[in-house]
């Protein structure tokens, strides 16, 4: 993972296709996601999406994990495995949907309420989807990778919440993960703090929590929970670098 790859004109074409269907997919499942339905639906609605369009969903299989979405509840941070949970009023829904179509990758996530949730968890919601906005923002040619971080982190813990350290965002093209890693905070162990190219193509997504920025892994080797049992919000684009500025390529429209 250290080589990073740009991308050319026609292989961000093809990036902003497989991105598209990422959005299109998120979308379907807003409309499914309310009370009573279980993350298992949501699994089958996205899977069925995603073939139909001539997509395979990214997640399925990669490293062994069984499903074709992430669905993390509550607590969970991220990879939550989908099943026979059902969803319940006042929850909040982690999804991150993973796309390969014609050989490119496109990754995006998104955390929704369910029915109708408390002003903090709202807020929560609210300040990640933010934070996000504030990672892409720095995400133009010249700058590097820390400038990326530290508006996440600063952004997020000026809002009183904290950024997990120990998962990162990542490069991303031919390869669902490629170079570099994009961490979402700054320290002296963050990385190599490479410098932002036209053509980099970016998974920037922020991991934001109501308490510690710790977290624990389950028995199951992959859902990721906070350690203080606090909630947890999740937002991710697919951002290419250019000249002109970032591009989120992971929109429907």
């Amino acid at each position: 993972m250290s080589t990073i790859q740009l991308k050319s004109a026609a292989e961000l074409d093809k990036m902003r296709a497989s991105g598209r269907l990422v959005a299109v997919v998120l979308q379907e499942l807003a409309r499914a996601i309310r009370a009573g339905v279980t993350t298992g639906e949501l699994d089958q609605l996205a899977e069925q999406k995603i073939r139909e369009a001539g997509g395979r969903p990214a997640f399925k299989g990669y490293r062994g994990f069984p499903r074709s979405i992430c669905a993390s509840l509550d607590n969970e941070v991220v990879h939550g495995i989908p099943g026979d949970r059902t969803l319940s009023e006042g929850s909040i829904l982690s999804v991150d949907v993973g796309v390969e179509l014609d050989g490119y990758y496109g990754d995006m996530a998104v955390t929704y309420p369910v029915g109708k949730i408390d002003k903090e968890s709202q807020r929560l919601i609210d300040v990640t989807r933010r934070a996000l906005a504030e990672g892409i923002e720095r995400t133009q040619v010249g700058n590097r990778l820390s400038d990326i971080a530290r508006a996440i982190q600063d952004y997020v813990e000026t809002q009183g919440f904290s950024v997990v350290r120990e998962y990162v965002g990542h490069g991303i093209g031919r390869e669902m993960h490629e170079a570099p890693q994009v961490p979402n905070f700054w320290d002296g162990d963050s990385g190599p703090d490479r410098r932002l190219r036209e053509g980099m193509v970016l998974a920037i997504e922020p991991m934001v929590n109501r308490g510690t920025w710790r977290t624990r892994r389950l028995r199951d080797r992959w859902t990721v929970v906070t350690d203080d049992g606090e909630r947890s919000a999740h937002f991710e684009h697919t951002v290419a670098v250019m000249k002109d500025g970032p591009e989120i390529l992971t929109q429907a429209g």
